[in-house]
């Protein structure tokens, strides 16, 4: 079956997601959207939200504020919450940030909550969430130190100040899930869909 031309728009900033779908053969483009997250946390902790539950709401709330400028397109919408029993982490705001969260979870088992949703004028056509769990080995501080040295304003990008493609592989000792659930995106899911959809070859 020939692919349709149903246009494609990722509706997130993050580069990590985009060089997934690129390197799957995706054709789509880049929209992300500007949303209070901060706020929707905040919102979600109040009510007791889980971090799944949050992480789906966020993903939604993407892809709703994209679908409603574009009418008629297939809008990704994805987010993801590190969470360490009820404590969720941020994307550090400095170094100095970047390094204590990372002291923080040393030693730890973490999850990265992660969803992901495809909307179009709106209306959710799929949805996918995964949970990786991710133990961080008990490095010592001199490698912490050396890690944030060598990793840099890179760290800042993830929510977990470490990027898994690179020099964070070593922070770890074990991980359990799916790889690219990991790096923010269900993609084999995704990929499914779409192929139901008629965008990709069958």
């Amino acid at each position: 079956m020939a692919a349709t031309a149903e246009r494609l728009i990722l509706a997130s900033a993050s580069t990590a997601r985009a060089h997934l779908l690129r390197a799957a053969g995706v054709d789509f483009t880049v929209e992300p959207a500007a949303i209070d997250e901060s706020g929707l946390k905040s919102v979600a902790r109040r009510r007791g939200d889980s971090a799944i539950a949050c992480a789906s709401a966020l993903a939604a709330e993407k892809a709703c504020m994209v679908s409603h400028r574009h009418p008629g397109a297939l809008v990704i919408g994805a987010d993801q919450i590190l969470a360490v029993g009820e404590e969720w982490f941020d994307k550090p705001a400095d170094l100095a940030e970047a390094r204590a969260q990372l002291r923080a979870l040393r030693g730890r088992i973490h999850r990265l909550e992660t969803a992901s949703i495809v909307m179009r004028d709106g209306v959710p056509l799929w949805h996918a969430t995964s949970s990786p769990e991710m133990h961080m080995r008990r490095f010592s501080d001199a490698f912490l130190d050396a890690y944030v040295a060598a990793e840099g304003e890179r760290l800042l990008g993830s929510v977990g100040a470490y990027c898994l493609e690179g020099r964070g592989v070593q922070l770890f000792s074990r991980i359990s899930g799916d790889h690219f659930a990991v790096l923010g995106l269900p993609l084999i899911e995704l990929l499914g869909f779409l192929r139901e959809r008629g965008m990709l070859l069958t």
